[in-house]
């Protein structure tokens, strides 16, 4: 009887929820609407049949909750990879993910082609250090295949006390055997904003990630530029798998005059929600180039995509990840929480990147794959079955990610600063044309 009654109260409060999600009010007349809900109802009959049958007869005993939490996983994996259900324990963690601070390994995954894939590691973090790069396939986490995990479960079982050492296996586009990585976690810090003075008053800034003060920390950094006569720059957007759209926003139109549309949102009903700039920008008017990959993700294809429509900038690099989806994390009652697609974002020009990506002005490849073996890396003795093991290394001097991208060694970087003295070239020939002799 014990195990009737708490199967009672989860049909119930399962139940409830989707009466009240779905907006059925007893005492109404016949409408479409209420038919249309009524059925939803009626098709609930066969959910709590299966229930009740499962939890009476399953050779095992079962928890409720966990089926119900588990029906509630495969009904939102019918909708798209990105609405996901999480747990209390998930929802808590969730949350310390947009503060800069979290302890884990610093990589930003997403489903792409319906496999677990790397959309780009996060810089200075172990998984950037370890060799994890953007595009990467994620087959398993410690031995257990990722085909049907979850992205929040992949999340959480990457999550870890600082010190813990945690296996995945990659598969990765050129090479022919996976890979096993062994990283050990640490406490991931971010700092999502970092700049410096390249050669001839050209202005460099790196954004990894969108998060809470992004948009001021870049403010800072293109005052200090200037300061240092900075006049013409390149945003490097490079391997940022995005974060909050606000961020993107203050982001945006510190390159823009006010009232300029940014992004453009539609959800189910159509109704347009359009964020324009509300500021004049820091930098409004000066030569920029903005630099993406297939590591540059959501918000960062939000500013690549306003730049590219307003002409504000030339884009450069390779075509970005291609997330053009506005998820929305919803609290439910029992601390749990829904991260549910409402909407899909449009450049000012009214493109859709979703699934698709910014395409750059200027196609730039990166540098030459590296070797099938990568440095660091042992051939398996025995073949496919026994994968090569790559050690997270202890120590990276100058593991400042920053630091290793100068103009001699980044193909791409190195073709934004020529085409940058370039412009400036064809300027000064125009100002000359325009004197009078």
């Amino acid at each position: 009887m014990a195990q009737f009654n708490r199967s009672s109260v989860w049909i119930s409060a399962f139940l409830i929820s989707i009466v009240f999600a779905t907006g059925l009010f007893i005492g109404r007349g016949s409408s479409p609407a209420l038919s249309a809900e009524n059925d939803t109802y009626e098709e609930l009959k066969v959910f709590t049949e299966v229930l009740s049958l499962t939890e009476k007869n399953y050779v095992d005993e079962v928890n409720a909750k966990d089926l119900v939490y588990g029906a509630i996983r495969g009904m939102l994996s019918t909708l798209d990879p990105h609405s996901v259900f999480m747990t209390p324990e998930m929802y808590k963690e969730v949350q310390v993910d947009t503060k800069g601070e979290f302890g884990g390994l610093g990589i930003q995954i997403g489903i792409k082609d319906n496999h677990l894939s790397v959309i780009s590691p996060i810089e200075d973090t172990p998984a950037f250090r370890a060799g994890i790069e953007a595009g990467d396939w994620i087959i398993k986490v410690e031995n257990e295949p990722t085909k049907d995990m979850t992205l929040m479960e992949a999340v959480q079982k990457m999550r870890g006390p600082r010190g813990s050492q945690i296996s995945l296996t990659i598969a990765r586009e050129g090479v022919k055997d996976p890979m096993v990585f062994n990283i050990t976690r640490d406490v991931i810090k971010i700092t999502s904003v970092k700049s410096r003075m390249l050669e001839d008053h050209i202005g460099y800034i790196r954004i990894s990630q969108f998060q809470e003060r992004t948009g001021k920390d870049l403010s800072q950094a293109i005052r200090d530029l200037k300061k240092a006569g900075m006049d013409s720059l390149v945003l490097d957007l490079r391997n940022n798998p995005g974060g909050l759209l606000k961020a993107a926003l203050e982001v945006s139109e510190q390159f823009l005059p006010p009232g300029k549309l940014i992004v453009s949102i539609k959800g189910r009903d159509q109704k347009k929600d359009e964020y324009r700039s509300t500021l004049s920008g820091n930098f409004e008017k000066e030569p920029m180039i903005v630099m993406v990959n297939g590591g540059s993700a959501s918000a960062s294809e939000i500013v690549a995509g306003a730049m590219q429509d307003w002409a504000r900038a030339a884009i450069l690099g390779t075509t970005s990840y291609g997330k053009g989806s506005v998820q929305t994390i919803l609290p439910l009652s029992d601390n749990s929480g829904l991260r549910l697609t409402t909407a899909r974002y449009y450049t000012p020009k009214g493109r859709s990147i979703h699934n698709i990506g910014v395409t750059p002005d200027i196609v730039v490849e990166p540098k030459a794959a590296e070797p099938e073996n990568p440095a660091g890396s042992e051939k398996a003795p025995l073949g496919k079955d026994h994968p090569p093991v790559i050690e997270n290394p202890d120590k990276k001097p100058e593991s400042d990610a920053d630091k290793d991208r100068t103009v001699e060694n980044d193909v791409q970087l190195k073709e934004a600063v020529g085409l940058l003295k370039t412009w400036r070239i064809f300027k000064d020939l125009k100002v000359a044309q325009e004197i009078p002799s």
